[in-house]
């Protein structure tokens, strides 16, 4: 069920999208007694690597002269509070804060201008990757599409500037991510402008905008938090094959 949060109670919606409404306050539930889940159900998950001055500089690597693209499949997706899977064989896992943007509106060939008018709102996203296997294969879809590598969450802020929030990602209570989305080399808009002239966006796709420097390896049992400035908190476990949850 999509619904809307006023306070501390979900109004509930009516239909099937979470781009409609109506929602009701005569159907409403405490969020205390929600579970919450990946809050949409994309196409695909379309990832931008290398997109923050810092980053580039801790790898040692020239800024792009565009950004460069990946995806992530809708399998991938996982909500607040469920486990991520460590696969078997992997050597390293490396969560990733991201600013994820997500889609109102079909948009194609759209100008940095049209940009705003089809984006819906801002989530949480964390890009986890298995960093031995990204460099083991030369190349990234691998590495970034094993289920549950994609949560996604707690909520869409439809109004929002993203242009200067605070972004970090801790572990365990430990500071690992920390930046503003003004460091980004590539702006939101700029972001789905580019995108949307090589693939057509759909609503409840989601552009993730890349991570800022600090990345660094976790463990089985650790707890990782992304939060972002006016959005919230998007809490995981990272969890054993045999403890996993799979995509909401």
């Amino acid at each position: 069920m999509w619904g809307r949060i006023e306070g501390n109670r979900v109004l509930a919606g009516g239909g099937e999208s979470y781009a409609l409404g109506p929602f009701s306050s005569r159907e409403s539930f405490p969020l205390e007694e929600i579970r919450l889940l990946a809050p949409c159900l994309p196409s695909k998950i379309v990832g931008v690597g290398l997109n923050y001055v810092e980053h580039a500089s801790e790898l040692v690597m020239p800024l792009p002269a565009e950004p460069v693209l990946f995806l992530k499949p809708p399998s991938a997706l996982l909500g607040p509070e469920m486990k991520i899977v460590y696969p078997p064989g992997v050597g390293r896992l490396d969560p990733e804060a991201e600013l994820a943007v997500v889609i109102g509106q079909a948009a194609w060939n759209i100008s940095a201008d049209e940009a705003r008018k089809v984006i819906l709102g801002y989530t949480c996203l964390n890009d986890v990757t298995a960093r031995d296997l990204q460099s083991r294969d030369g190349q990234w879809t691998r590495a970034k599409s094993f289920d549950t590598f994609c949560p996604v969450g707690p909520w869409i802020v439809t109004d929002l500037d993203p242009s200067d929030l605070e972004i970090s990602l801790r572990v365990n209570g430990r500071l690992r991510q920390l930046a503003r989305t003004s460091r980004m080399i590539f702006k939101v808009e700029e972001l789905v402008s580019f995108i949307s002239r090589v693939m057509t966006l759909r609503p409840g796709d989601v552009v993730a905008t890349g991570t800022p420097p600090g990345v660094a390896p976790v463990q089985k049992g650790d707890r990782i938090e992304v939060e972002i400035e006016k959005i919230g908190i998007l809490a995981n476990l990272v969890a054993g094959d045999e403890n996993g949850e799979r995509s909401s």
